[in-house]
C-alpha cells in the first residue's frame, strides 16, 4: 500500500525554552503509587509479531512476520486518562512540554470556526493547526477544558511527558512487541483485537474515523474525537482500545528495518533514532487515508511532540515486587499456548 503523508499527528521541530527548569517528578517511593489495579498479568512466551497480510505500509515496517520471545509483565488495561494524569501533575509539580511550548497540535474540525480561521494549517496535513494554549488540560486551546472527559485518554503528551508519568507511578512504557502483544489479545496474526472484520455484525469496536476523511467524521461509531478510555468491549486479555481512539507512546526508538536482524528475545528497538514509535491508530485513521488502525500497524513521532490524538498506557515487569497485594482484573492465557487456536474472524 503507498504510504501517505501523515495524518497520524504533526511533529514539532524546535526544542522548547527552559527544559532544565522543568520541575520533575515529585520525590517518595513509586512503589506506593503501583499496584495491579487497571493492570492485567499476561504470561509472555512467544507469539507471531508483525504483518504478514500485506495490506499495510511497506516502509513503516511492518514486516516481516517473526517469532518474538516476551518475559511476563502487567500492563494498563486501559490508556492513562485525564484523571491519572491529573494526580500526577497535582503530586509531582510536572509541566508537560505542551505548556512549556505553549502549543500543541489540534484536527482542525474540532476547532471552532473562529479558531479554525485565525491559526495557520501545517505545510502538507492542512488538517493539523498549531493551536496557541492547547495542552493537555486545555484540549482545544482557550474555552475548551476536560470537565466532561476525566474518563477519556490524556493527550497533548510528549513521550518525555508520558516517561515522567510512568517513572512516577513506578511503571514504564511498554515495549513496543509487549504492546503488540498484549494489543492482539491472544489471537494469531488477526487484524484487529477482535478478528479480521472491522464492524463484525455491523457492530463498532473502535473510535475510528466515520465518512470522507478529513472533510466529515459522522460519528457513526459514538464519538467525534476521543472516546472514554473504557469504551468498547475489551480484547481478549481484557484491553480496551488498542485500535482506535488515540495513539499510544511505546519505549523504543523507531526504526524500519531494525527488527530485521535485531534480537527476538525481549527486543526494546534500536540505541538511538529520531522518534519513538507509536501504535493503535486513533480517531482520525480511515481505509481510504491512513490504514494504521491495526495491531500490526506502526507509526512515530519526535520525544517532545504532542497533539490531541496522542496518548499511552504503562507496563511493569511482572516480577516487580508491590507492597500492598491488588486484585487481577483479568487472567490472561499466556500466547504459547494460544499456538493451536485457529485465527478467530469475525467476517
Amino acid at each position: 500500500m503507498t504510504q501517505p503523508p501523515s495524518c497520524c499527528a504533526a511533529t514539532r521541530g524546535a526544542t522548547p525554552p527552559n527544559r532544565a527548569a522543568a520541575p520533575g517528578p515529585s520525590a517518595g517511593p513509586a512503589s506506593e503509587r503501583t499496584g495491579h489495579a487497571g493492570m492485567v498479568r499476561l504470561d509472555g512466551g512467544t507469539f507471531l509479531m508483525g504483518n504478514s497480510a500485506g495490506d499495510g505500509y511497506a516502509a513503516d515496517g511492518e514486516g516481516p512476520v517473526r517469532e518474538v520471545l516476551l518475559d511476563p509483565f502487567r500492563i494498563d488495561t486501559t490508556t492513562v486518562t485525564n484523571a491519572d494524569f491529573a494526580t500526577f501533575t497535582e503530586s509531582s509539580g510536572w509541566v508537560t512540554l505542551a505548556e512549556r511550548f505553549g502549543t500543541s497540535f489540534v484536527f482542525a474540525g474540532l476547532l471552532p470556526g473562529h479558531l479554525r480561521a485565525a491559526t495557520p494549517n501545517v505545510p502538507g496535513t492542512p488538517w493539523w493547526r498549531e493551536v496557541p494554549g492547547a495542552d493537555w488540560r486545555r484540549p482545544e486551546g482557550a474555552g475548551s477544558d476536560i470537565a466532561d472527559r476525566m474518563d477519556h485518554p490524556v493527550v497533548h503528551v510528549s513521550w518525555r511527558d508520558a516517561r515522567a508519568y510512568a517513572r512516577w507511578a513506578g511503571k514504564r512504557l511498554p515495549t513496543e512487541a509487549e504492546w503488540e502483544y498484549a494489543a492482539r489479545g491472544g489471537l494469531v496474526q488477526a487484524r484487529y483485537p477482535w478478528g479480521d472484520a472491522r464492524e463484525p455484525g455491523g457492530v463498532h469496536r473502535m473510535n475510528v474515523w466515520q465518512g470522507e476523511f478529513p472533510d466529515r467524521d459522522t460519528g457513526a461509531d459514538g464519538y467525534v474525537g476521543t472516546a472514554p478510555a473504557d469504551a468498547y468491549e475489551p480484547n481478549g486479555y481484557g484491553l480496551h482500545n488498542t485500535c482506535g481512539n488515540v495513539w499510544e507512546w511505546c519505549a523504543d526508538w523507531f526504526h524500519p528495518t531494525w527488527h530485521v536482524t535485531g534480537t527476538r528475545n525481549n527486543p526494546t528497538g534500536p540505541d538511538r533514532a529520531e522518534r519513538k514509535v507509536m501504535r493503535g491508530g486513533s480517531y482520525l485513521c480511515h481505509e481510504s487515508y491512513c490504514f494504521r488502525y491495526r495491531v500490526d500497524a506502526r507509526s512515530s513521532n519526535t520525544p517532545d511532540s504532542s497533539a490531541g490524538n496522542i496518548g499511552f498506557r504503562c507496563v511493569t515487569s511482572a516480577a516487580q515486587e508491590l507492597r500492598l497485594p491488588f486484585p487481577v482484573p483479568y487472567q490472561a492465557t499466556p500466547a504459547s499456548s494460544m499456538t493451536a487456536r485457529r485465527r478467530r474472524s469475525s467476517a
